[in-house]
């Protein structure tokens, strides 16, 4: 069996400087896409499951850099 998808249609109210922002950084030009890719990123994102994701993203790339220096 198959089970279905439930979509919600969802609004909120943000800046116009964000909204354009998010545009440029995800390179998508409307903004229904712009957020939907955002969400999906920080769903899929292993660093928003971590308490301080900062922290453990600094943490992983120390690490790589003091890899690459051997």
């Amino acid at each position: 069996m198959i089970k279905m998808a439930k979509i919600v249609h969802v609004q909120t109210v943000l800046m116009e400087d964000d909204i354009q922002a998010l545009k440029l950084k995800t390179g998508e030009s409307t903004t229904k896409e712009a957020i939907t890719k955002a969400v999906t990123h920080y769903l899929e994102c292993e660093y928003t499951k971590v308490e301080d994701m900062f922290a453990k993203k600094l943490e992983k790339v120390i690490k790589r850099k003091q890899e690459e220096e051997k």
